[in-house]
Order: structure tokens, then sequence, then C-alpha cells
């Protein structure tokens, strides 16, 4: 069964303004495509543990933080960064 996951405003906003500056916007599309994919599978066995129930994840050339509620099966996105 797949998770839904939500992009939390200041996470989607920090992604426009990421794609908007790139210089290469398709790697942007498809490293946020490839996390989305990635979360909504198995988002439990993704990525590294943080402390605080957060979960890091990298898709170059971006890095999330994420943290996921089993229970719902909802992944929240909660902030992405360009490497």
């Amino acid at each position: 069964m797949n998770y839904t996951v939500i992009w939390l405003r200041p996470a989607e906003q920090r992604l426009a303004d990421i794609w908007l500056n790139a210089p290469d916007r398709d790697a942007v599309t498809r490293a946020a495509h490839a996390i989305d994919q990635r979360l909504r599978r198995d988002p439990e066995n993704e990525g590294e543990s943080r402390p605080g129930g957060r979960r890091v994840l990298f898709s170059d050339p971006l890095g999330v933080f994420f943290r996921v509620f089993p229970d719902d099966r909802v992944v929240h996105v909660l902030l992405v960064w360009r490497y």
C-alpha cells in the first residue's frame, strides 16, 4: 500500500526556488520525482534516520528531511536543499 507524500509549504517553496535558479532544471525535476516515488513506496526504509523522528534522503542534486506517519500512511517532506 502506498503512502501519500505531502511537501509542506516551506519545502515546496524552497523546491520552487531551487528549480527557478537551477542550471539544470530537468535534473531538479527528475530528483523531486524520484524522491516522491521512493517515499510513496517504502519511506520507513528510505534514507537514514535522524533525531526527532526525522529521516534524510538524497537524490542528486537534492536532499530532503522528511517524517513518516505510518498509522496514517503519510509522509511529510519538511525541508529540501540543493547540494
